[in-house]
């Protein structure tokens, strides 16, 4: 018979106390959406209600539109609606789910010859957006992080073809990259199948990384950085190369103590309009539990 320690309870009480207040927190702020998402993160339950809820958010187009990600509110498709989809369904393992393929061909009817996407397209004019979202042909970091999403999914297709050696050619030219340029890459790198060439071009984004771990976000709110677990939230992924162990547990630390009184946690850029930051606060509050699940601390 196993005798637990009084620290092993002491843990186990403060995980499902926790647990608790964040679940409080989601059922009484957060959208349908992550909603039902937590319930197959906390609860194993079906991943058909998730699917259910993300689908209003689609258009005939097959893109997303109608703020599915809180800093572009027009209901037109948007690359960054996009991105925020793929991530819902990589997250709920439903790599066969038909709206995969459909979110990458819309990508690829919206894309540049070279396979570059913009980060917001001109159908947000007009609309509610935060200062950041605005039409700009040649702001493309989004491709990184749309194409690494398609790569998690295991698609195959032709624009991810396209989008894969753009990454590469971006990545391989630039000298230096900063803000979130450095975290989009980085998830293009950890999940692009091509290990070799990805480490190659992990240990080149190094310079951009201050030696507390963190990237700063030029324009951003005074101080606005980007903290190593929202550079490389999983344990086994290659950007890990970047981190020492040190500043990981530090950076989970961190992320345990900023949990607030009401259950859930904030984020730390504009918040711009009240829909956004109530959007935006179920959205990292979820993304908090899964890193420190991942990690151990739940």
């Amino acid at each position: 018979m196993t005798t637990r320690t009084t620290s092993e309870t002491s843990s186990e009480s403060r995980s499902e106390s926790r647990i608790d207040s964040a679940r409080q927190f989601m059922e009484g702020t957060a959208r349908v959406l992550e909603r039902r998402q937590l319930e197959v993160f906390l609860d194993d339950a079906p991943v058909g209600p998730v699917l259910d809820a993300l689908r209003p958010y689609r258009n005939p187009d097959g893109g997303f539109g109608h703020a599915l990600e809180p800093d572009v509110r027009c209901p037109g498709s948007q690359p960054s609606a996009a991105l925020t989809a793929l991530g819902v369904l990589a997250e709920i393992g439903a790599t066969n789910d038909p709206m995969v393929t459909a979110t990458a061909d819309w990508v690829a009817s919206v894309a540049r010859p070279d396979g570059g996407v913009a980060q917001v397209l001109p159908s947000a004019l007009g609309h509610p957006r935060t200062p950041w979202m605005e039409p700009n042909d040649e702001s493309s970091f989004l491709t990184f992080a749309i194409a690494g999403r398609l790569h998690q999914l295991g698609v195959e297709h032709p624009w991810l073809d396209a989008a894969t050696a753009w990454s590469w050619r971006e990545l391989e030219s630039q000298k230096e990259a900063g803000g979130y340029t450095v975290e989009f890459a980085l998830q293009f790198l950890d999940a692009v199948p091509d290990p070799d060439r990805a480490a190659a071009a992990i240990d080149r984004l190094r310079p951009s990384i201050r030696p507390d771990g963190t990237v700063p976000v030029p324009g951003g709110i005074e101080g606005e950085h980007i903290k190593p677990l929202e550079l490389s939230p999983r344990p086994e992924a290659p950007s890990r190369a970047l981190f020492t162990p040190a500043q990981i547990d530090a950076d989970l630390d961190r992320l345990e103590s900023e949990q607030l009184d009401d259950g859930g946690w904030d984020f730390h850029f504009l918040h711009w309009m009240p829909a956004q930051s109530t959007e935006w606060r179920g959205i990292v509050t979820l993304g908090a539990l899964n890193v420190l699940r991942e990690h151990g601390r739940l």
